[in-house]
């Protein structure tokens, strides 16, 4: 039996990046991982999908490391909301991308469902809402 952890022991350094080989033109990078799984705040299991939207500078994600770096979420209590802003401070600390935006998929509770999403270019989080009209949610 594996032990529960907080949102706070979640190692952040076993994500790992690859050189970005495109260093000229701009592009749009799209990862769903279907199967994040955690511990809700009343320490029953939680699962949801999340899609990361992201505009790489100089590294890119490598998946592997990105797998098991979510994979340490599994016995940890977090809440949606922790989760979703805990994913992103650490992808932005690790990759620094022009863009991320993040939306996360949570599996119905009671019936029901919740979708959380945070984005750079928000204004509120120093971004210039320069592609608030995207529709990045369709995938």
């Amino acid at each position: 039996m594996s032990t529960k952890k907080l949102y706070s022991d979640i190692d952040l350094s076993m994500l790992k990046s690859i050189p970005n080989p495109e260093k000229v033109k701009p592009y749009e990078v799209k990862i769903k991982q279907p199967e994040v799984t955690f511990l809700g705040v009343y320490e029953q299991p939680d699962f949801a999908t999340l899609y990361i939207l992201m505009y790489p500078n100089g590294r890119v994600i490598e998946l592997k490391s990105l797998k098991l770096y979510l994979q340490q979420y599994r016995d940890v209590i977090i809440s949606y909301e922790r989760l979703l802003n805990q994913l992103y401070e650490h992808l932005q600390e690790v990759y620094t991308p022009q863009r991320l935006r993040l939306v996360l998929d949570c599996n119905p509770r009671g019936g029901i469902s919740s979708r959380l999403t945070i984005d750079s270019d928000w204004e509120a989080l120093g971004g210039e809402e320069k592609y608030k009209e995207w529709r990045e949610d369709t995938w």
